[in-house]
């Protein structure tokens, strides 16, 4: 379903780990990991947090393990194993991304326990270096650096070209290759042509679906605007408190209002298409909090914005559907809707219908983004396209209210005193700030918040 348009819709706009033993040996917050030859000087102490504690997965809720249980066949342990493996998947991964450089070819977890990781490389002799973090190594043709100016090309080529029949495209690491999803095979040749991309780099999958945008504030709640959608993740912007939300919901000014009908805020940015993503500046009568809704009802903490690796678990929460898990199949994707075509969201098996749009999408406590659009249904299954919450946080300068409380800290961009790093500010993986005196390196994506600080998370930070 594209963007999955809202219910009455008339407008064109319109987890957890009990972080105990960890199961995967060898990757970092294990002992192996703290010995291991090859991890380089700034490797985390046994003093340090592991990934699993900087990720707060041992806060996530219980409506988030059973829903993982229910929608990707796990046990209870499975599921709460899952989640600290893939946090620490995303620590290994980012650390060796720094270290592989232009030679990094993706990571990938798998396994119903996300038990295994495999770190991508287009040169042979990075082999021991990947193993020695043990995780799989494979050698590829191309890296991720050669994949993503290769998808530019297309997105570029898109604004021109007529992209309907081949409505997807994205980076897929697993099988080295710009993946084309086409209705028609000689749509996608189509724009591959325009784009001068080489046809070795392509792969072309055939398709049905026809993603459409998924119209119709605790995340995951009603909201309504002629139409209804469904809250993402409440912010704030300084002082004023709002959501953020999809941005094919609303267009700057659209008026909304509550679950319960009451007068509730107003649209204050909204990109679509293009991106996907909007926030909505609430009145006094609405209090943002650091929560999503679960399964009938109860309230799922959010701890931060850890962006999780391609394989890892995702559930989301959308006012038709309520609470659904599925994987996260890649990252950096472009759509094409009816009304345009998006860049840079991510693809997943999560399903939703109508009315879910704009919805929150959690990887254990970790934002993650929200709800856009796909294909099929919760009957029968489905594709869904979520706007990363990070690149939307950065956009419009907003913060994301998380479980952490007490004082917000430094502003977006208000650095802390004697360094670079600031409490608010969304860092991408390969950022360098300077804090108390040293340089550090960003290993995965995420907003900074107060105790994240870089020497106190290694696997958000290392040092440069």
């Amino acid at each position: 379903m594209p963007p999955i348009h809202h219910r009455r819709a008339t407008a064109a706009c319109a987890a957890l780990a009990a972080a105990g033993a960890l199961v995967l040996a060898g990757l970092p917050g294990t002992a192996n990991a703290q010995t291991d030859p090859a991890a380089s000087s700034s490797s985390p102490s046994s003093s340090s947090p592991s990934p699993a504690e900087t990720a707060a997965v041992d806060r996530t809720s219980p409506e988030v393990l059973k829903a993982m249980q229910r929608d990707l066949g796990l046990t209870s342990a499975q599921a709460k194993a899952r989640l600290v493996n893939e946090a620490d998947a995303g620590a290994v991964a980012g650390a060796l991304r720094a270290a592989l450089g232009r030679d990094f070819a993706g990571a990938w977890v798998h396994g119903a326990t996300s038990a295994r990781l495999t770190v991508a490389t287009t040169d042979a002799s990075d082999v021991p270096a990947i193993e020695a973090r043990g995780a799989r190594a494979e050698v590829v043709p191309y890296s991720t650096a050669q994949l993503d100016a290769a998808k530019a090309r297309l997105d570029r080529a898109a604004k021109k070209a007529a992209t309907r029949d081949a409505p997807v495209w994205y980076v897929d690491v697993r099988s080295n290759a710009v993946v084309v999803r086409a209705v028609h095979a000689s749509a996608a040749k189509s724009l591959v042509s325009a784009a001068g991309v080489p046809s070795s780099l392509v792969q072309i999958e055939k398709t049905t679906e026809r993603p459409r945008p998924l119209y119709d504030l605790v995340g995951g709640e009603a909201y309504y605007m002629g139409g209804r959608c469904s809250i993402g993740f409440p912010i704030t912007k300084g002082t004023q408190q709002g959501f953020a939300t999809a941005g094919h919901c609303g267009r700057a000014g659209t008026a909304t209002s509550g679950y319960n009908q009451v007068a509730q805020g107003t649209f204050q940015a909204s990109i679509f298409p293009g991106k996907d993503m909007a926030w909505v500046a609430v009145n006094s009568q609405w209090t943002a909090t650091p929560y999503v809704k679960g399964q009938g009802g109860q309230r799922i903490g959010v701890g931060g914005s850890t962006q999780s690796p391609v394989g890892a678990s995702v559930c989301r929460s959308g006012s038709t559907t309520g609470w659904h898990c599925g994987t996260i199949q890649q990252h950096n994707t472009s759509v094409t809707y009816p009304e345009g075509t998006i860049s840079g969201v991510t693809r997943t098996t999560v399903c939703a219908e109508p009315g879910d749009s704009g919805g929150s999408y959690i990887s254990g406590s970790q934002a993650q983004g929200v709800t856009s659009g796909g294909s099929g249904t919760c009957s029968s299954g489905g594709t869904t396209f979520h706007q990363p919450i990070n690149p939307l946080l950065q956009q419009f300068g907003l913060t994301l209210k998380t479980t952490g409380g007490g004082d917000p800290g430094p502003g977006p961009g208000d650095p802390e005193p004697g360094g670079t790093w600031a409490a608010g500010k969304v860092y991408a993986p390969g950022d360098t700030v300077t804090y108390g005196g040293s340089t550090y390196r960003c290993l995965q994506g995420h907003q900074a918040q107060p105790g994240w600080e870089p020497p106190n998370t290694p696997a958000l930070w290392q040092a440069a």
